[in-house]
């Protein structure tokens, strides 16, 4: 029973980390869209570019952190398996970029390789804590 505590807690713990850097991410964008693009040295130069940084990265941003906050507290394990989507689907992204455009710079290459830890770690907490879960109902039958 123990066990299942810690692995929920920290499940809970690295879903609530990823919904605050999301929301750092939205935060920004929303006060200053031009301040998100100016991590990749981009430009924006007309109402609709910070239209659509402050819509993407704000807005969406945004709905991710609610979005992860109630499955912090409401089902963990979906949770996760959202986690394992957004950071892998990032990963991949990032990958394709290689293969399609080039290497990546400093920024790109950090992304990948925090996008692609956070994915394992996703993924390890979805299999212990439904591991853990599994065999407490077991017991309890």
């Amino acid at each position: 029973m123990q066990t299942q505590t810690i692995v929920k807690r920290a499940a809970q713990g690295f879903i609530l980390l990823s919904a605050l850097a999301l929301l750092s991410v939205s935060i920004m964008a929303f006060a200053n869209p031009q301040s998100v693009m100016d991590l990749v040295h981009v430009q924006l130069t007309n109402t609709d570019a910070f239209s659509s940084i402050r819509g993407v990265y704000g807005g969406v941003g945004l709905t991710l952190f609610i979005s992860l906050i109630y499955l912090m507290l409401n089902d963990v394990n979906k949770g996760l398996a959202f986690l394992c989507l957004l950071w892998g689907f990032y990963a991949i992204s990032r990958t394709i970029t290689v293969f399609a455009e080039g290497a990546l710079g400093d920024f790109g290459r950090q992304w990948l390789v925090t996008e692609s830890v956070f994915f394992v770690i996703a993924l390890v907490l979805l299999r212990a804590n439904s591991r853990t879960t599994a065999v407490s109902v077991q017991r309890s039958r």
